[in-house]
């Protein structure tokens, strides 16, 4: 079993649309620790992660340039992640298809955490 890092990502928009309303956000959190649990229940969540605010600051290059976010190079805004355990990036795939953020308009970037000599 390899470790995959989940980035939840979506528009400002898909985002109200999920959790403008205290009602809405109750429902969309309700998929989501549907989700969770079944995650945790088949044994291939490794850590939750947390949610991120969804502004923040980039800093670039050797002079180290501030730019404030949300970004203007990407619609999508990454809202949180969570680390997992799979076989193998299929496996990983075939577990974040199940990701409530899908069924908004999001997606989740699938990453392989690299194993430090050691």
């Amino acid at each position: 079993m390899a470790e995959y890092v989940l980035l939840y990502r979506s528009t400002p928009e898909a985002h109200d649309a999920a959790m403008g309303t205290p009602e809405r956000s109750r429902e969309s959190m309700a998929k989501w620790r549907v989700w969770i649990d079944d995650m945790n229940a088949k044994g291939c969540l490794k850590d939750l992660g947390l949610p991120l605010v969804r502004t923040g600051r980039v800093l670039r290059g050797r002079d180290k340039s501030v730019v404030d976010g949300p970004y203007a190079e990407t619609k999508e805004v990454v809202g949180g992640f969570s680390i997992i355990e799979a076989r193998d990036v299929a496996h990983a795939a075939e577990i974040a298809s199940g990701c409530p953020i899908l069924d908004g308009g999001g997606s989740v970037e699938i990453r392989p955490v690299m194993a430090m000599p050691g």
